[in-house]
């Protein structure tokens, strides 16, 4: 695919619970970089788009949501988690129900960095070729760490118990088959310091690249 004129050079960067990915894109934000964080937005729906919550209400139940009054809704997410976690069919229905809009908010994202001139925008998104949104995308960057390190982290960030990110890893796709469809990769298994040498590196790669208009999406990892 070829990179359409006067947009942002698209990133999206990827990887398992506990890779690092997050700590990258504030890197790459800090240096610059648009940043839309998929996830994020995602959970931001669940408690405002009356069509997401509604659809949640009949997955999972009308209890699932809580509010105080004059409050907020409130998603009981461990719930849905220890549900989705361990029923395919129903964390496939919740994906199909989230993640256009979700895309929709990331198109808008791309129109607003456009006309704000900003040379990058950065898409970090745990399911990213999960939810085949990746045609649009220039370069996709995938970090990757051992599984272990991946589990200890996550734990100790209180993502979960052992138990819950070990369902979580296993719902997502293995780092085996995101390195395939890799178009640069970062091995995140040092210290937060050789993350962001390697994450200035990666900067200077996406300059270089943007500057070029080449579509690197396919490309070996680095």
């Amino acid at each position: 695919m070829k990179r359409e004129l006067k947009r942002p050079f698209l990133v999206g960067v990827t990887g398992g619970i506990g890779s690092g990915k997050s700590t990258v894109c504030h890197f790459l934000a800090e240096m610059g970089c648009a940043l839309f964080e998929a996830d994020r937005v995602a959970k931001e729906l669940q408690c405002s788009d009356p069509q997401i919550i509604a659809g949640i209400r009949k997955l999972f139940g009308n209890d699932v949501y809580s509010s105080a009054s004059g409050a907020s809704l409130q998603l009981d997410r461990r719930r849905v988690a220890s549900e989705v976690f361990s029923n395919p069919e129903k964390l496939q229905a919740l994906n199909h129900l989230v993640h256009p809009a979700v895309h929709e908010a990331f198109r808008a994202a791309v129109e607003a960095a456009r006309q704000q001139g900003r040379e990058v925008l950065v898409k970090e998104a745990a399911i990213l070729f999960e939810t085949g949104r990746t045609a649009d995308l220039d370069l996709i960057v995938v970090v990757v760490a051992d599984t272990q390190l991946r589990l200890r982290r996550a734990v100790e960030k209180g993502l979960g118990s052992r138990e819950e990110v070990l369902g979580r890893m296993a719902s997502q796709w293995p780092q085996e088959k995101l390195l395939e469809k890799a178009g640069y990769v970062i091995h995140n298994e040092s210290s937060e310091d050789d993350l962001r040498r390697q994450t200035e590196i990666l900067y200077e790669f996406i300059l270089q690249e943007a500057a070029s208009g080449r579509d690197c999406s396919g490309k070996s990892g680095q």
